[in-house]
């Protein structure tokens, strides 16, 4: 039997770890895909709002060329860190079934089952996009990830959203050769959140008309080359190649409640915890990292839930 099992292997997953090879604690980091696997699916070029110092864990130090690193440096030293403490994960494995036990819980994985007093769960958030629920969402033109700008050279592009992602792929996307960018967005206004470097750029793009954008305002069908948006005063319906829907994204409940971990009645949905050991209301069960916002998920980065990993490991290598 093992003291905790971390389920996912992001970088607070990993700091998890590191913290349990410090205090001799026998553990597993247990990974449905590869390792760090919602960076690797952030754009290619991708560059970090933070500065490479507050990203680092382990004690290990995080250097980049510019003080702001890039999505490549950021799986770089993420897989140096787990090589430098020979950290003890295992990769594509999916967690299939939990159960309690007299001392604590079994877990069956895709390729194991584990023994553990304690669970640590630090799943992240970005499997489950929201969706639109608009007819034609279905259509293979329509995204919600984006990789690169290539694919979109010489298209019609509608972009939907007004946080750092939606920003950003419009921004590349015009900048690397679309027929046409258009960005349609709820708000009113480009998110006063957007990187400040990026946000009076966008803001430009937007006054000069070079990307145009329709505030206030939604998309209501998706057709095989068109898209009907519907504005504060009109629908109206404009060519488009494709769709790419950077709404953003919600965590996956579903270990949390296969574990019986209750949820405050909120409209975030933030799961119980116990804000000095992480520990859910279910004892044994530790939360780290973005999942303890529920479905704000812009509460916790990676840069002020390291400490989690701390404080989850502190209360388990006392109790």
């Amino acid at each position: 039997m093992e003291d905790l099992i971390i389920i996912g292997a992001g970088p607070i997953g990993l700091a998890c770890g590191i913290e349990a090879e410090k205090k001799g604690l026998s553990y597993t980091i247990i990974e449905k895909g590869m390792l760090v696997n919602s960076i690797y699916h952030y754009p290619q070029n991708m560059t970090f709002f933070s500065t490479s110092d507050r990203l680092e864990i382990g004690e290990i130090p995080f250097i980049s060329h510019n003080p702001k690193p890039t999505r490549a440096e950021a799986l770089e030293y993420y897989r140096r860190v787990t090589s430098t403490w020979n950290l003890n994960v295992k990769l594509y494995e999916g967690v299939v079934e939990f159960s309690r036990i007299k001392k604590g819980f079994t877990i069956k994985t895709t390729k194991n089952t584990y023994q553990t007093k304690n669970i640590v769960l630090a799943t992240g958030f970005y499997d489950l996009p929201y969706k639109l629920n608009i007819p034609g969402e279905e259509l293979e033109k329509v995204s919600h990830y984006y990789k690169e700008s290539h694919p979109y050279f010489g298209m019609d592009i509608v972009v939907i959203g007004a946080a750092n992602s939606a920003v950003d792929v419009a921004l590349e996307t015009y900048r690397k050769g679309a027929k046409s960018v258009t960005l349609v967005v709820r708000e009113k206004q480009i998110g006063a959140n957007v990187k400040y470097w990026a946000r009076p750029d966008i803001v430009n793009r937007i006054e000069e008309g070079s990307i145009p954008a329709y505030f206030e305002s939604s998309l209501v069908e998706i057709k095989p080359n068109s898209v009907v948006i519907q504005t504060s005063e009109e629908t109206i319906e404009i060519p488009n190649d494709f769709v790419l829907a950077m709404t953003g994204y919600q965590p996956d409940f579903t270990l949390l409640e296969s574990l019986g971990v209750g949820f405050n009645s909120d409209e975030f949905s933030t799961p119980k915890y116990n804000e000095k050991t992480m520990e859910s209301s279910q004892p044994g069960v530790y939360l780290a990292g973005v999942v303890c916002g529920g479905l704000k998920t812009n509460k916790w980065f990676i840069e002020n839930s390291r400490v989690h990993a701390k404080q989850i490991v502190s209360a388990i290598s006392e109790a």
